[in-house]
């Protein structure tokens, strides 16, 4: 929408997320989010990346350690004070710990300052040690936003506890991007899809990959995605001999669809997780899943019938319940077509209404009260338009 197409009946929304430069859940979502914003009339949206990138020769100095995040912090503080005024509402994506210092919080003062409705998106699955351990700097600031939207009913809870009220809505998958496909007969080939980085569990799926391995000789591992951990994987993998496991690296959101399509088992380990995007992704290609049970997972996930679920740090039980499937064809099978069903609930359709029912409310200053019934009700227009 240009400026001219403007009416005064349109609301200017500003996300404020990383960029893919920041590859993750946060970024891939507000990527999605975006593009479907941006196909609506009535709303004017706009983008502010909390990592961006400087011009010219400056750029440089964003490869320096430390430099780099003085650099980019003033950076992204001068496109805030250049930019919040423009719009309505200001729609903060938000982690935890120091992230939340260095990338929510100028969003929301600056937002406040000139006096403009504040969404805080905050997506971390980690919240609960974050309030708990920052309550007397996170808990403030986070009241001074008008809404505080979660992507999961467990975030919600949590939020509750420490008295802050939020509203679920939940992430958006893009199903047309993963192609669905039978199984038959399933194969022991795996895949991980997870940031390299302690609090994901990687180590528990090469664990438990061994012990399949023992059992089926053919077994194939492949772990996508990159972090702080990926030397000690790698080493942990060797020192357990693991066969045919590979290390892919991050794959850019485009592609990564082809790794679910070449997979027939999704295992994950996580030991704090919040509404895994990768699980959501694993429902859409058809890949049946063996998790942990942590944070929000059950949510998502339900035991035997959209998913197996193991207890955290339990990799002797993963693969147990992986090898279940692959001698369990009807069970499989079951457990396929009922997390498809699922992932309808993560679709643009399901979530559309309640995102432009709270931008509303909020550029007229009333509080949203988001109807569950319009997402349920989406849902199973969608499950209706797959099943044909």
């Amino acid at each position: 929408m240009t400026e001219s197409s403007q009416t005064s009946s349109d609301v200017r929304v500003l996300i404020v997320a990383p960029s893919f430069d920041i590859l993750g859940g946060q970024s891939v979502q507000a990527a999605q989010l975006l593009e479907h914003l941006r196909e609506e009339q009535s709303l004017k949206v706009g983008f502010l990346p909390i990592n961006p990138r400087l011009p010219g020769v400056l750029r440089y100095l964003q490869k320096i350690k430390y430099v780099r995040t003085v650099v980019t912090s003033i950076a992204y503080v001068i496109n805030l004070l250049l930019q919040v005024r423009k719009y309505d509402v200001i729609h903060v994506f938000s982690a935890s710990y120091f992230s939340f210092v260095l990338a929510p919080t100028p969003a929301i003062l600056i937002g406040k300052m000139y006096k403009r409705k504040v969404l805080l998106n905050y997506h971390s699955g980690e919240a609960e040690d974050h309030l708990r351990r920052w309550r007397r700097t996170a808990i403030p600031t986070i009241r001074l936003t008008d809404i505080v939207v979660v992507p999961s009913h467990y975030l919600v809870r949590v939020f509750d506890q420490f008295g802050l009220k939020a509203q679920a809505i939940y992430n958006v998958i893009d199903t047309t991007k993963f192609r669905f496909r039978e199984r038959v007969p399933l194969r022991p080939v795996f895949l991980c899809n997870r940031n390299l980085e302690t609090h994901y569990g990687v180590d528990r799926v090469l664990r438990a990959f061994s012990l399949i391995q023992a059992n089926f000789s053919t077994a194939t591992l492949n772990i996508v995605g990159d972090g702080s951990q990926r030397r000690s994987l790698e080493a942990l993998a060797k020192e357990l001999n693991l066969q045919n496991s590979t290390f892919a690296g991050q794959i850019d959101p485009g592609v990564i669809a082809d790794s679910y399509d070449a997979a027939d088992i999704y295992l994950n380990g996580s030991e704090i997780d919040n509404q895994p995007l990768s699980l959501l992704e694993a429902f859409a290609c058809g890949l049946p899943i063996v998790t942990t049970d942590a944070g929000g997972i059950p949510d998502i996930v339900t035991d035997g019938k959209t998913g197996m679920i193991v207890p955290c740090s339990d990799y002797r039980q993963m693969a147990e319940r992986a090898m279940r499937l692959l001698n369990d064809g009807l069970l499989t099978r079951g457990i396929v077509e009922q997390g498809r069903q699922e992932c309808l609930k993560y679709t643009w359709k399901a979530v559309r209404e309640l995102w432009l029912t709270t931008y509303r409310k909020l550029e007229g200053s009333e509080f949203p009260e988001l109807d569950q019934k319009k997402q349920q009700e989406a849902t199973v227009s969608e499950a209706n338009l797959l099943t044909r």
